[in-house]
């Protein structure tokens, strides 16, 4: 399946300036596969070293951190030759070896001439629980993230669809296949971006084994709370993750402690949270309390709302049956909207967007504002439906004066009084 994080490995490969490269993300987003297939198109050869649980391997970088010899011992262990420039190395599961992170720094310095790739799904939290020493400016660092809307398109044979949703957000000219795209917009809310999710969707065309394929991974989260944290902190995680669904099921959908149990406070749930969050499992959107320059300085950071990575993933977790979004099932209205934001944020966190959310000491809430690279604060209002009262989003616009806005709904592309309405289906063309 066709990915985008390839361009952007391209990028690394042609730097003069490369670096080892640390790839973080999920587990089961695609590293792994990406990175094996990169390098199997653009190279002679690939060596690769999972370390999980592999003491041979992690024997080699034990003794010292001499370049050169941990290069001739990997080619001994893999039975392959090693070459400057034409061997790509993987390193998988990085986190399981302190010592084989702490070396890219010396393949950085001294032995620029090797590519090397790493990934580790919990990277993040190996790093905050072990207190790894990270080799900080030594590395060059991506995040992965599940498939986006226009790389599902991609996979399930509709690329063309993509072209005409660029060219319609481009010039804000309405899509005449508009219904189509929101038909195929509630597929992959159903479905997701994790691409074992999308393969089985492909291969069957039968929900029920999508629903399994990201029951496991679900599974494979919580097995990696079990592994990865202690017996005490594992219940905590545990108990916020199982919270979701009551967070997100409130009208006002900032994270409430309340909604893990009865008394619980900040304090007892914030590592959980930091868990997650380093796990790459959810998507986190602090309050801003003004819509200024920049942003970060406005953050009031105990006020928040938590999103789940995928929108597959919060499906099967909530058993949300695939016909309720696609047909429309009234008694689903009241949980459209939490599914939109959901959905929003991944496109945007994706892109490469950090999401806030604004709210005024009365009642106004704007779901999302962010900055654009260009240092406008763009306000974003998020609607399930074609309804596109935005009484938030015109206070903002008001108190702030913005260059533009963005009104996220089922409606047509449009461009009126400085507002672009956006599609659901194209929040992918939204870049910062």
């Amino acid at each position: 399946m066709e990915r985008k994080f390839v361009a952007k490995l391209d990028n690394w490969k042609n730097d003069p300036a490369r670096k080892p490269l640390v790839i973080s993300g999920a587990r089961q987003v695609g590293k792994t596969h990406t990175m094996l297939s990169y390098g199997k198109e653009s190279y002679k050869n690939t060596v690769y070293i999972n370390l999980e649980g592999n003491t041979d391997a992690q024997a080699i970088f034990e003794r010292d951190l001499n370049p050169e010899r941990i290069i001739r011992e990997l080619s001994a262990y893999s039975g392959q030759s090693i070459f400057p420039t034409d061997t790509l190395i993987v390193f998988d599961e990085i986190q399981a070896c302190e010592r084989t992170l702490t070396s890219l720094k010396y393949f950085c310095e001294n032995a620029p001439q090797y590519h090397i790739m790493a990934a580790g799904s919990l990277l993040g939290v190996a790093i905050k629980r072990e207190k790894y020493s990270f080799p900080v400016g030594k590395v060059d660092m991506m995040t992965m993230f599940p498939m986006d809307f226009e790389e599902f398109l991609w996979a399930i044979d509709k690329a063309p669809m993509t072209q005409l949703i660029r060219e319609s957000f481009d010039g804000f000219s309405p899509l005449s296949l508009h219904d189509t795209a929101l038909d195929l917009y509630k597929l992959y809310l159903v479905i997701g971006g994790m691409p074992e999710a999308v393969l089985k969707y492909i291969a069957t065309q039968d929900f029920n084994f999508v629903v399994a394929a990201q029951k496991s991974i679900n599974d494979s989260y919580i097995a990696d709370m079990a592994k990865y944290a202690t017996p005490h902190e594992t219940t905590r995680i545990k108990a916020a993750w199982d919270s979701l669904p009551a967070q997100l099921s409130k009208e006002n959908r900032k994270f409430q402690y309340k909604a893990i149990k009865s008394g619980a406070r900040a304090y007892d749930y914030e590592t959980p949270l930091d868990w997650m969050t380093s796990a790459g499992i959810i998507n986190k959107c602090v309050r801003i309390t003004e819509g200024k320059l920049p942003l970060v300085a406005y953050a009031d950071n105990d006020s928040f709302k938590i999103y789940m990575m995928d929108t597959g993933l919060l499906c099967s977790k909530f058993g949300i049956a695939a016909n309720v979004i696609m047909s429309g099932v009234p008694s689903f209205d009241g949980f459209k909207g939490a599914l939109a934001e959901n959905y929003i944020c991944q496109c945007l966190v994706t892109n490469g967007i950090i999401p806030f959310y604004w709210a005024s000491p009365g009642k106004a809430e704007l779901d999302f504002a962010f900055q654009d690279q260009q240092g406008n604060i763009v306000p974003l209002e998020a609607k399930s439906a074609d309804n596109v009262k935005s009484k938030s989003l015109n206070r903002f616009v008001e108190l702030y004066k913005p260059e533009y806005a963005i009104r996220v709904s089922a409606k047509n592309f449009g461009y009126e009084n400085g507002i672009k309405s956006v599609p659901l289906y194209a929040v992918f063309c939204v870049m910062p």
